[in-house]
């Protein structure tokens, strides 16, 4: 039901499942394990597989901690946006991609749950896409020291609001990695 007219396509789009942004989430396993599964989905039903990676002071472009996890191999075919905010779309080509393909629904997936999914889920939906967060898909690192909640509560408090967002013709949801349908 997204905003944009005419992009009737769906993407999945991979945040940050890099080296040293998992190294600091609790039992990133599953979570990488389940996005692995995403990406072997979507690419079977055809869907675009949109990477996404960070770099920053602490997260230097170019180094081991940088790059993606080894679990998840992406295809030369498949874009890969680079990004030095929280919000995917900042200061990127993330739109231009998303356009081109013809895409106006996003399933979201990787990390940081408190940070760039949440950022990247709200510019997406405040620039008119539907948005599915996947909600066993994402993780967090340890927060707590600054007075964050455990990364679980991040997790459940993130799935809990993000499934009662609403906009006028837009769609936001939240689904298991079982459940996510590429197709619609």
């Amino acid at each position: 039901m997204t905003t944009l007219h005419g992009r009737t396509k769906s993407a999945l789009v991979v945040v940050d499942v890099q080296n040293d942004v998992m190294a600091e989430a609790p039992q990133p396993g599953p979570v990488i394990a389940n996005i692995a599964s995403l990406v072997e989905q979507a690419r079977a039903a055809g869907t675009q597989v949109v990477w996404v990676q960070h770099s920053d002071a602490g997260l230097e472009k170019g180094s081991k901690g940088w790059e993606y996890v080894p679990e998840l191999l992406r295809l030369d075919t498949e874009p890969l946006i680079h990004k030095t905010y929280g919000d995917s779309f900042e200061d990127t080509e993330l739109e231009d991609v998303l356009a081109g393909a013809g895409v106006g629904r996003l399933i979201v997936a990787g990390a940081e749950s408190d940070a760039c999914i949440r950022s990247t889920i709200h510019g997406a939906f405040t620039r008119g896409y539907d948005v599915t967060l996947v909600g066993d898909a994402h993780t967090a690192g340890d927060k707590t020291d600054w007075g964050a909640p455990p990364v679980e509560q991040v997790i459940a408090h993130t799935n809990l609001y993000w499934q009662f967002q609403r906009a006028p013709g837009r769609i936001a949801a939240v689904t298991a990695t079982a459940d996510v349908d590429f197709g619609s």
